[in-house]
């Protein structure tokens, strides 16, 4: 079985020895119907210069792959991997940035809800001086079942990473390599890359973004996005599990406190204190929180299981 590579993939023979200045990198899951003009609007953008394009595609089953050999035989600036299955995006996007060989690198999926027009302002933004460009997405057309769960991540990640931007969920940013390579090992093993590299200390400036309504359905559902929560909790948040025993101790006698003076005053006024009705309440609370605690726990032993196991983060099937 192929091994995923963790370093930066050298140039192939045939390959010109100049790199490129810029690499553009586009995940891809059954984008059939958005890739040819995803294409066509991003070379008319960057015009003749010293770019390539960097197509991964996830697994995809509707006819993407047949694309991009086209776009691949047409233009030689066009590089490709697909993968033998469906990963997820975030090891496509390792993929994409392990074989990314300009100074510096934009990242953007391939369902056009992101305006490839848009890309000039990105790497002016790098060009500038900041190691990240991280893309705000203004007038967010999702549903507020994603947009809601999306703010409280994105809360979260400010928190813990202490990195005061307010859209750490957009795929749709540029990088300066410099600050991509040293965290190859980390990128695709958790599902934030933006908020992995910015927590080793790189420079980062916002670039407002449009963002278009999606073609067809999320492919985040609710419980995905608390799983991406989980995920936030195990990576970025130190000593968590300390930090919620205290919480839920905390909690705990509050609430006992709370209900033992409600109880007292109660069985003065009436003398019929409802303890069983309290009880009840009190349990299930206490049974939430477990609940909670248990599935954090979870995912720290799944990720043990991984890096025990040693498993690769991606197989590939063919690379253009």
């Amino acid at each position: 079985m192929a091994q995923a590579d963790v370093s930066p993939v050298r140039d192939a023979p045939g390959e010109p020895a100049v790199a490129p200045s810029l690499s553009v990198v586009v995940t891809l899951l059954n984008e059939a119907a958005t890739l040819e003009e995803l294409y066509r609007r991003t070379v008319e953008t960057l015009g003749d210069g010293g770019y390539e394009l960097i197509l991964v595609d996830d697994g995809s089953r509707d006819g993407t792959w047949a694309i991009v050999e086209r776009l691949h035989a047409a233009d030689p600036r066009v590089r490709a991997v697909r993968f033998k299955r469906n990963f997820g995006q975030h090891p496509a996007m390792h993929a994409g940035l392990a074989r990314a060989r300009g100074e510096i690198v934009v990242t953007m999926d391939g369902d056009l809800q992101n305006a490839p027009e848009e890309i000039p302002n990105l790497v002016a933004a790098v060009e500038g001086g900041a190691d990240v460009a991280s893309g705000r997405r203004l007038a967010r057309r999702d549903s507020w079942g994603r947009t809601l769960p999306s703010r409280l991540i994105n809360g979260m990640l400010r928190r813990f990473t202490r990195v005061d931007i307010s859209d750490f969920g957009c795929a749709f940013n540029a990088y300066r390599r410099s600050a991509v390579v040293p965290m190859l090992g980390s990128i695709g093993r958790q599902k934030f890359t933006k908020a992995l590299i910015l927590s080793a200390g790189a420079s980062v400036v916002e670039v407002d973004v449009s963002h278009a309504p999606r073609q067809g359905a999320s492919r985040y559902s609710p419980f995905r996005l608390f799983r991406l929560a989980l995920d936030v909790l195990a990576r970025f948040w130190p000593q968590p599990l300390q930090g919620v025993g205290v919480a839920l101790g905390t909690i705990c006698a509050l609430r006992a406190a709370g209900l033992g003076a409600y109880g007292v005053v109660y069985w003065i006024d009436n003398s019929n204190f409802p303890g069983p009705l309290f009880l009840g309440v009190a349990v299930l609370f206490v049974l939430g929180i477990q609940g909670f605690i248990l599935a954090l726990v979870g995912e720290y032993l799944g990720r043990i299981q991984r890096e025990v196991e040693g498993r690769p983060l991606y197989t590939i099937e063919r690379e253009l």
